[in-house]
């Protein structure tokens, strides 16, 4: 009898990996589709007349409307917005790249005085909600002369959200061995050359996970953009675009949604390509 048996035991056990693997991907499958179904409805209702998505509640339209794009492109400005979203987006990746890692390879590889007290008070900043900051960061930015342009909107796209940053590069840059750096002083290089050409390059995969997470909060930061934009109308990003669709009488769902698709199609283009990057990244920054 055990003759018998041991053979359906060893099948069973064969197939039981396969099950487990196929009932994962169909759970994670159905997961899937409950999160992009919003992402779908928009597209769908991008192509949809007002008339007709109200009365087609499904996902394919009857008569493909692609004049909503044309309409949030060029009647809605949409065009002149993602260039400012592009040119801001741009200016804070590399502002906020620059500036984060720098300060992240100081506090993740130097000890000194202050140090701790430094970083925690720095920490502590992240708690404190955007809505609290954006007068002063206004009045800054009118000291200046640039609350009314897109340099203006750039810097203050810059300075949000940078502790993060600075906590991802510092545990990253931790774990980096020490003889890199010792062998770059041994050979006379100094400081600025060893963090350019020894650290930074192996902190590639960070770098990649900063620069999406930075793009994703430019490209659809709106409360900030709202502000500064009020005064020219001209330097208006994407988001704050969006939100002219809406109006005091009525909403224009479908050219919202259309100009909604042109907003997103880019940064889900992005965060595909350099998805596994991402990921390393914040794998190594978690460990370090």
């Amino acid at each position: 009898m055990i003759a018998r048996l041991s053979p359906k035991r060893i099948v069973f056990g064969d197939h039981a990996p396969t099950l487990r693997i196929t009932l994962t991907s169909v759970i994670l499958a159905l997961l899937c589709l409950v999160w992009i179904y919003p992402f779908l409805w928009m597209v769908s209702t991008s192509l949809k007349s007002n008339m007709e998505m109200f009365a087609n509640p499904g996902l394919i339209p009857q008569d493909f409307m692609w004049d909503n794009y044309r309409r949030a492109w060029v009647e809605a400005n949409m065009g002149r917005y993602f260039f400012n979203t592009l040119i801001v987006t741009v200016g804070s990746v590399f502002l906020v790249t620059v500036s984060t890692a720098m300060l992240g390879y100081v506090l993740g590889r130097y000890r000194f005085p202050g140090r701790t007290t430094f970083f925690i008070a720095f920490v502590a900043t992240v708690f404190i909600p955007q809505g609290f900051t954006i007068i002063p960061v206004f009045e800054l930015l009118s000291m200046m002369g640039l609350s009314s342009n897109l340099f203006g909107l750039t810097l203050a796209t810059s300075g949000h959200a940078m502790v993060v940053f600075v906590v991802l590069f510092a545990g990253y840059f931790s774990q980096l061995p020490k003889e890199l750096e010792e062998a770059a002083r041994v050979e006379g290089v100094t400081f600025f050359k060893i963090f350019w050409y020894v650290m930074l390059p192996l902190a590639r995969p960070m770098v990649v996970t900063v620069v999406i997470m930075q793009v994703l909060h430019a490209w659809n930061d709106f409360l900030l953009p709202l502000v500064i934009t009020l005064a020219n109308p001209a330097i208006r990003t994407l988001s704050v675009g969006i939100y002219a669709f809406k109006g005091e009488q009525s909403i224009d769902w479908t050219g919202m949604s259309a100009a909604a698709t042109i907003s997103i199609v880019p940064v889900v283009i992005l965060f595909v390509l350099l998805q596994r990057y991402f990921i390393n990244g914040l794998a190594g920054a978690v460990k370090g």
